[in-house]
């Protein structure tokens, strides 16, 4: 049977409690230094360069709550979101539904059918979990750190569909992020589409208000910033590219026109945390993930930020 970690580990605990001391100041965030949408072209020449050797879109918001100071680039515009939406469901799982601490040790079934009709579904596919099912835990675990499809469907089903998700961000004061469909046709990830979108700067501060902010209780953030702490798939995007000596709470995301996201807060050593939200696109529907593009544009925040 899967199981999750669900003690947090010394990191962990280190990352919480270095959040929760430092991101007082996050919420007023308009007042910093936008550097790319309008005070430093070189760092807005540097990205679009990025966007030129790549072939790609790229969408960045980073913020670092101690200077304060920003990098917006195609801040507020659309891309797809991908597998972020899993982030969302479990944080709306948490605050939402598990009200007596015990809806988490629910134990959710479903056929082998499902789990693969989901496209993806390394946790949930495997044999001893389908035979016995697995908790909602189980569940939100392997959607954040493993990006499980099915799981991300049986959190969405109990939450009550894709819509729930909207809902649960406009509930959090992001405005902008929407879910429409279900695993895996919202990884379409078509450029133009507007459903299943969200902008960088919305999922950036909706991710933090997560993590450093108020939205869930404490004990839910420190449980869901263990399941960020414990991610398997940035190990090519933002642990490529930024110093290995951060602490990194991120999840990715990836779809048709080579999409390619990742999001998450970041702890320089001894430093405040950094928000960072970096979302892609490409022109050509089989075009592949990007990663060095997520990578590079990873490295060249912290060089400008920390």
């Amino acid at each position: 049977m899967h199981t999750t970690g669900s003690s947090p580990s010394r990191r962990t605990a280190l990352a919480l409690g270095a959040g929760a001391a430092l991101f007082a100041a996050l919420p007023p965030v308009l007042g910093g230094t936008a550097y790319a949408a309008t005070g430093d072209d070189r760092i807005a020449s540097r990205l679009r360069e990025l966007e030129r050797k790549h072939s790609a879109r790229l969408g960045v918001y980073a913020h670092h709550t101690r200077t304060r100071k920003t990098v917006a680039y195609r801040a507020d515009e659309r891309f797809p979101m991908c597998s972020l939406f899993k982030t969302l469901a479990a944080a709306a799982v948490l605050r939402d539904l598990d009200h007596d601490g015990e809806f988490l040790a629910e134990r959710v079934h479903y056929t082998r059918e499902y789990a693969e009709r989901s496209g993806y579904c390394p946790i949930t596919g495997e044999d001893e979990n389908i035979a016995h099912g697995m908790t909602v835990e189980e569940l939100c675990d392997a959607a954040i750190r493993h990006s499980d499809n099915a799981a991300g469907n049986l959190l969405l089903r109990e939450l009550g569909g894709p819509t729930a998700i909207t809902r649960f961000c406009r509930s959090a004061g992001d405005g902008r992020t929407r879910l429409d469909r279900w695993e895996p046709e919202l990884n379409s990830a078509e450029p133009w589409r507007v459903t299943d979108t969200t902008t960088p700067r919305a999922i950036g501060r909706t991710y933090a208000n997560l993590v450093l902010g108020d939205v869930l209780a404490p004990p839910d953030r420190h449980r869901l910033t263990g399941w960020l702490l414990g991610n398997t798939t940035s190990d090519e995007r933002f642990r490529a590219g930024l110093p290995a000596d951060w602490t990194v709470a991120d999840k990715t995301g990836g779809g048709r026109y080579g999409g390619s996201n990742d999001v998450g807060i970041t702890w320089p050593p001894g430093d405040a945390p950094i928000v960072m939200a970096v979302l892609t696109t490409r022109y050509e529907e089989d075009a592949p993930a990007d990663n060095a593009l997520v990578a590079g544009t990873a490295a060249l925040l912290a060089e400008v930020l920390a």
